[in-house]
């Protein structure tokens, strides 16, 4: 499975641009983290999926004294950043460097992706998603959130403008903003979120829901049967 690098020096900045970019990013977090309890016991086990640099692992931790949790991650870098940012609960953290196939077997309580699966290929999004499925136990909650918007044009350029816009420094460029569009067309996988829920639904997911939306970004709660 492909994702975007991280080198070092992205790795050391990522913590500060989530928050910037990321509309409601604090309150996705207690989201993510109310929707997984509904069903997770208070001992459980949780897989982070794209836990590289320990955001929602620290916000999740901090809730939820009680939970264990394997964070995956392709990036060492990434995954130092983690025990950097998750340094208090490390105890209950056990980090894996790769892809969801290097996940342990389960059975998880829960699982969640976010800001995730925009880096993964669209032939890969799948097989990352039957690969989550089957670690779940019965009943439990997957969470995902990430890009996702319409990919038809207009509204595909437009969508993108936006988030550009949105994160962007007080001072950037007309030249900056337009970079920074056509990267993000280029290097992100970005799907409507019609197709996201239908991708849900064939890796065997139940009870597809939204329940955030900020801008272009979407998240989705949905259950193993």
């Amino acid at each position: 499975m492909s994702s975007m690098p991280f080198d070092k020096e992205n790795a050391a900045s990522y913590a500060a641009r989530p928050p910037r970019q990321v509309p409601g990013f604090d309150s996705l977090h207690r989201m993510v983290s109310m929707l997984l309890a509904e069903r997770a016991p208070i001992d459980a086990r949780i897989l982070v999926l794209g836990a590289g640099g320990g955001l929602e692992l620290k916000a999740l931790a901090d809730a939820h004294r009680g939970w264990s949790f394997d964070g995956i991650d392709p990036s060492p870098d990434m995954l130092r950043l983690a025990r950097h940012t998750a340094a208090g609960h490390l105890e209950r953290i056990r980090l894996v460097e790769g892809h969801v196939d290097s996940a342990p077997d389960g059975p998880y309580d829960g699982a969640t992706a976010l800001l995730t699966f925009h880096f993964i290929p669209r032939e890969q999004r799948l097989a990352t998603l039957a690969h989550i499925h089957r670690r779940l136990g019965p009943g439990a909650a997957f969470t995902l959130a990430h890009i996702s918007f319409p990919q038809t044009e207009p509204e595909r350029s437009q969508w993108i403008a936006r988030h550009v816009r949105y994160s962007a420094a007080p001072d950037a460029s007309p030249a900056q903003l337009q970079q920074a569009q056509e990267a993000i067309g280029a290097r992100l996988t970005i799907l409507a979120p019609g197709e996201e829920e239908d991708m849900l639904r064939q890796a065997g997911f139940t009870d597809v829901s939204l329940f955030y939306a900020g801008l272009g970004f979407r998240g989705w709660v949905a259950y193993k049967p």
